[in-house]
């Protein structure tokens, strides 16, 4: 049997850089930024302004389409409604004006399905990249006193995920590996594997979850549900145990895997949300009752993080980082 205080040195030095640069702290800030935690939140009166900005740069393929769903995904995991985007790309001296072109109409065909309007940003051709990186910062809003913090969960409480893990990692694969998957994937599979991208917003789930009793919300990305996990553990001051064999995963996510010898649970994840209630399976019924598959997993404990693999009780190490950047 193993178990682990859940800290790291990397992730102990994230949170320093961040609480060293901390030279002012206003009263209107109510949620500050953090390890794990997916926005700030500022008051401004009735309603209090939701913050998050992430760059694209495990993918080659959808660009423009990852980088509005995974931002807009942080709103919803502070339970907020996303309003307005800035969009700063940066392109490398080989890209041309329709490469810009086609990213910028991606994007806002995306925005345009969430209601959510571009309002600004910043472009740019430079030699100091070698690829084109997209980065995106979000507007969100919600009732003053509403927004949930990755920092809240609590001892005892049940842990949710859901519809699959892995959805954003098996579509980036099959987009972009796909004469490798051939030999292992049917032409369907491979279809129904780079088709995951239209299932990576949790909007829905987190405005469905967020009038229930969630203490805490988290988009599952980069690093998986281990790095979830272990973010959402360090943020709260808190431990966890899940069941790998509560887990879901699409079987075509199964074969991609294996052909790649990857760990799924460290593979970024957009699409599933990670949730902790104290009320578990009522969170669950009401996604169910929305079409939303969800799952409770395992629960918050003390200080301790285990993941139990037939029957043992393994040790949960610092993700380092995500599988997608481990391709060989």
């Amino acid at each position: 049997m193993h178990k682990i205080q859940i800290k790291g040195d990397f992730f102990d030095e994230r949170r320093k850089i961040i609480l060293d640069s901390r030279k002012v702290k206003r009263d209107e800030v109510t949620i500050r930024n953090d390890v794990g935690e997916d926005c700030s939140v500022i008051n401004f009166g009735d309603y209090e302004g939701i913050f998050s900005t992430d760059p694209i740069t495990g993918a080659s393929e959808n660009v423009g389409k990852l980088a509005v769903h995974i931002n807009c995904n942080d709103i919803a995991s502070a339970g907020g409604e996303p309003v307005a985007l800035l969009v700063t790309i940066m392109a490398p001296t080989s890209s041309s004006l329709e490469d810009i072109k086609n990213i910028m109409n991606e994007i806002s065909e995306e925005a345009g399905k969430l209601n959510v309007e571009v309002i600004g940003g910043h472009t740019e051709v430079t030699s100091a990249v070698n690829k084109l990186i997209v980065s995106i910062t979000v507007i969100g809003k919600s009732l003053k006193g509403t927004s949930i913090s990755t920092a809240g969960a609590n001892e005892g409480d049940d842990i949710i995920i859901t519809k699959y893990i892995a959805l954003e990692g098996s579509s980036i694969l099959a987009n972009d590996y796909e004469n490798r998957l051939k030999h292992v994937l049917t032409d369907k599979e491979l279809d129904e594997a780079r088709s995951l991208i239209d299932y990576i917003s949790v909007l829905k789930e987190g405005k469905i979850a967020s009038k229930y009793n969630v203490s805490s919300m988290h988009d599952i990305t980069e690093g998986g549900l281990l790095g979830a996990l272990f973010e959402l553990a360090m943020a709260s001051n808190k431990g966890f145990i899940i069941y790998e064999d509560k887990i879901p995963m699409l079987d075509v996510t199964k074969k991609i895997v294996g052909e790649f010898k990857i760990n799924p649970l460290r593979l970024i994840s957009s699409g599933s949300m990670l949730i902790t209630s104290s009320e578990g399976n009522t969170v669950v019924d009401a996604l169910q009752r929305e079409g939303i598959k969800a799952t409770i997993i395992g629960k918050v404990t003390k200080n301790k993080g285990i993941l139990v693999s037939n029957g043992v009780e393994l040790e949960v190490e610092e993700p380092k980082r995500d599988e997608l950047f481990n391709i060989k």
